[in-house]
């Protein structure tokens, strides 16, 4: 391939002027280098995209949270009594078309921590239950998909916690155990299609 199309296949849009005594070898290392260079580039960005989300259980409150991969340091997460780490779902890091914004609420005379989609609430009716907006956590689609799974939030009247749950297997016994109120509130991505992503016991 002839040097000038190679670096206009890989997009570097400078002329070349002139190419003399540069052998066929180096030529080769330099445009396998460059590839290498933009595919890493490109799958990292398609990484950084997802972010992992989880549920804690903080044994101060007796109540779970719905926590995104890199809000809180983790170790900060074990200083304030939170334990039982599980993986829920994957999802978007930034907005886009078919997203929703989740948001952190914080509930000042419960103490009770709630993850509400943007859509859910108004920020008025938030406010009158006695919840203080606190902070985007992630983007989450609002479409069924092959590779999404319905996410609910269910109730616990006996500690007064939502928890989200997203659907898989026999939601049903979360009823007898007294959850209530099982409301939908968006999709999460599974990253693996196969993956199992509720080992989990409430």
């Amino acid at each position: 391939m002839h040097v000038r199309k190679i670096f206009k296949y890989l997009g570097w849009n400078f002329e070349i002027m002139q190419i003399t005594t540069v052998s066929k070898e180096l030529l080769f290392i330099y445009a396998i280098a460059a590839g290498m260079f933009m595919g890493t580039a490109v799958q990292a960005q398609g990484s950084d995209e997802m972010v992992a989300v989880y549920r804690w259980y903080s044994q101060v409150d007796r109540s779970y949270v719905t926590v995104a991969d890199g809000e809180y340091q983790e170790g900060q997460l074990v200083n304030w009594k939170y334990n039982q780490k599980t993986l829920l779902f994957y999802a978007y890091r930034e907005p886009g078309p078919d997203r929703v914004a989740v948001y952190r609420w914080f509930n000042p005379t419960t103490k009770d921590i709630i993850s509400i989609a943007e859509d859910e609430y108004t920020d008025d009716q938030m406010l009158k239950m006695g919840y203080k907006k606190d902070h985007v956590q992630f983007y989450a689609p609002i479409s069924r998909a092959e590779n999404r799974v319905a996410v609910y939030r269910w109730y616990v009247p006996k500690t007064k916690d939502w928890v989200t749950v997203p659907e898989e297997g026999d939601t049903d016994a979360y009823h007898k155990k007294g959850y209530r109120k099982k409301s939908f509130q968006y999709y999460g991505i599974k990253r693996d299609i196969d993956e199992s992503i509720y080992l989990q016991t409430l």
